[in-house]
Order: C-alpha cells, then structure tokens, then sequence
C-alpha cells in the first residue's frame, strides 16, 4: 500500500514539542509528514504523547515549541476549510440518541437540513454494516456496533483526515480484528487520510502504509517504518511469516527505543 508516498502532505511537524504546566515533557522535536491518503499508525509505550500528537492535529491543544499544519496552515485555521473527524477510544455516544440520530449530530452542528441528514446517517450506517440497528440506543448495542456507530458518525462528513484514539482498544480480538478489516475496506474505497494511535503493534501493520515508533516519555522519533504488504489485505495475511516477522520487527525497534 504505497499509493500516497508521492503525495503532499496533509498534516506535518516540525520539532514540535508539548510540555504539560507542571509536568514532566510529553513530546520532543517531533518531525514527520503524513501525506494524502496514507494510513499512519503511531504506536509507543503509555504516556509517550500519541494522543497529545492527535490532540494537536485536531486544534484541541497547542504545542508549546515547534509547528504543526494540517494543509499548510495552523489546525485550528484549517478547520475551516479540511474536513476532520476524530474517533475515541470510547464511541462517546448521546445514550438518549438512537444510532442514527447519534451519527446525524455532525451535521446537525454545521446546519445541513434534516432530510439530507437523515439520508447521509442511513448511508453511513449502511456503510459500516448497521443498516438495520439506526433505531436502536446504544445501551441495546454491543460494545462493537457502539463503535461501528462511532465511526459512522466520523465518516458521515466526508472527511479528508480522520483521526483514530485506539479505537478497538476495548474490544476483544475476534471483534477488533472483524472491525480492523472493515475500517481497512472503509478506507481503501474512500481514499480519506488516517492517523491512528494503538499500542498494538499487529494492528498496526495489518492497517497502515507507514507506522511511527515513539520512545517513552517525552515521545520522539525512534522510526518511521513503511509497511511492505500490498493492497488489497486479507484476514489471512495475519497468519503469513512475513507478517509475523515485520510485527517482530517493529516490536524490537519499540523495544530498543524503551531503552
């Protein structure tokens, strides 16, 4: 999966760094790109700044040295004119919401007429399998449609970025790797552009173009390693030596920047 290696970038830093008043540094002189299209994953140990890079991507916090821009400009300007979403770890879901008024609130907030909303919720359900749950409240769904929904709310703008906080963190592995293949499909056939933040280092490879190894706290740089299987991937590859020694791989890089 190399289809955006020649493409600009949509989101780079330079030698940005975050520290926390009172705390110890969370990120120090990161520098990379993440260009159109491609699927970057960063993986590191806890408190390394993963979810602070994606903070800083979406406009939520200020880095305190350095320079990020979405698009060439500052985050919070390129809202404006980039379409973004964010996923958490937890679906974050209105329990008073049936699923498709839950994936409906984005566009409620940007003013989009209530017939044209309902037609992109039902859409973007149908697009991640929950085409007949839209009436359900999230207490009567599983923990794994919960963030089918979610991500049904992330996808119903549009997005050009999107933004992924360990998202599968709290799923059992049948349903993670299940919701893994079908975020892969979701993103081959729409072409948006996706950092994602895991401490898992199968998920990642199964998942991305490129994936970026932080070192413990405060985060750096410790590789940038392309992902070398082509696209489109199976759920067989999982099984394949290769895969098993590139998840090796990264597995030693992340250790030896632990030390």
């Amino acid at each position: 999966m190399t289809r955006a290696e020649t493409n600009s970038a949509i989101v780079s830093f330079d030698g940005v760094g975050m520290t926390y008043r009172g705390s110890l540094p969370a990120l120090d002189g990161i520098t990379c790109s993440v260009g159109e299209g491609e699927f970057v994953s960063l993986v590191g140990p806890s408190g390394c700044g993963k979810s602070t890079l994606l903070r800083i991507v979406a406009g939520l916090v200020e880095p305190t040295s350095g320079r990020v821009a979405v698009a060439g400009d500052a985050p919070r300007l390129a809202r404006r004119r980039v379409r973004l979403s964010f996923v958490f770890q937890d679906a974050t879901l209105l329990p008073w919401r049936n699923a498709e008024r839950n994936v409906a609130l984005p566009l409620e907030l940007a003013h989009v007429a209530g017939p044209v909303r309902g037609e992109k919720s039902r859409a973007a359900l149908q697009m991640v399998g929950l085409a007949d749950f839209a009436r359900r409240r999230p207490r009567e769904l599983s923990g794994g449609m919960r963030m089918r929904v979610s991500l049904a709310r992330a996808l119903v703008t549009e997005p050009q970025l999107i933004l992924l906080d360990e998202p599968f963190g709290a799923l059992d592995d049948m349903t993670r790797q299940t919701l893994n293949e079908e975020l892969l499909g979701l993103w081959q056939r729409r072409s948006w552009t996706a950092l994602f933040v895991t401490h898992n280092i199968a998920e990642a490879a199964f998942l991305s173009t490129r994936i970026i190894v932080l070192s413990p706290r405060p985060g750096r740089i410790v590789a940038d390693v392309p992902v070398p299987f082509a696209a489109p991937r199976q759920a067989e590859l999982r099984s394949e030596p290769d895969f098993a020694r590139f998840v090796g791989h990264v597995g030693r890089l992340l250790r030896e920047g632990r030390a």
